[in-house]
């Protein structure tokens, strides 16, 4: 058991962006929006000074270090997200059947998926904005974590089962994943 004596990192605040936590809830604002989450561990300490946010830890062990890394990335996220935003690109593909997508409320609808009569469904997040522009689907939000989870679903949602996958590649596919 190998302990590291202390760990002090800090990730400095655009000038646009206010952080401030409460309860270990961390909150971060920006000009596209708020974010909240909740970082709780006994040994790690987050604190805010004017422009930088601090993960602190004493008597640190392996896991405890992994998981200030962990604060740090989620952190880091937050900041973007607020600044920047997150913007994935999908596209449709189709073979055999020509597949037609809309968005009804919180819904992405997949209609006429390898001749299927029902159309298939899935679910979009809270606080994520999804576009469609012919084959091209633009799926976009503050949060990361929820506009990743987004492109799962409509990913997922034309999943091909019981056929062979190789000659059956029709779909909603991610392209790329920007900033």
């Amino acid at each position: 058991m190998v302990l590291i004596p202390e760990i002090r990192e800090q990730i400095m605040l655009p000038d646009n962006v206010t952080a401030t936590i409460e309860n270990n809830i961390l909150t971060v604002k920006g000009e596209k929006g708020e974010l909240k989450r909740f970082f709780s561990h006994p040994k790690i300490d987050i604190k805010i000074n004017s422009n930088t946010i601090e993960v602190y830890s004493k008597n640190v062990r392996r896991k405890e270090k992994a998981l200030i890394y962990t604060f740090i990335a989620h952190i880091k996220n937050m900041i973007k997200g607020v600044t920047e935003g997150f913007e994935y690109k999908m596209k449709t593909v189709f073979s055999h059947f020509p597949i037609k997508t809309s968005v009804e409320g919180d819904e992405f609808v997949i209609e006429n998926f390898l001749g299927e009569r029902s159309a298939r469904r899935a679910k979009i997040l809270e606080g994520v904005s999804v576009e469609i522009k012919g084959e091209n689907i633009t799926v976009s939000g503050i949060d990361k974590e929820k506009v990743g989870q987004t492109v799962a679903n409509i990913e997922r949602a034309t999943h091909v089962k019981n056929r062979d996958i190789r000659v059956f590649q029709d779909g909603v596919y991610r392209v790329s994943r920007g900033g």
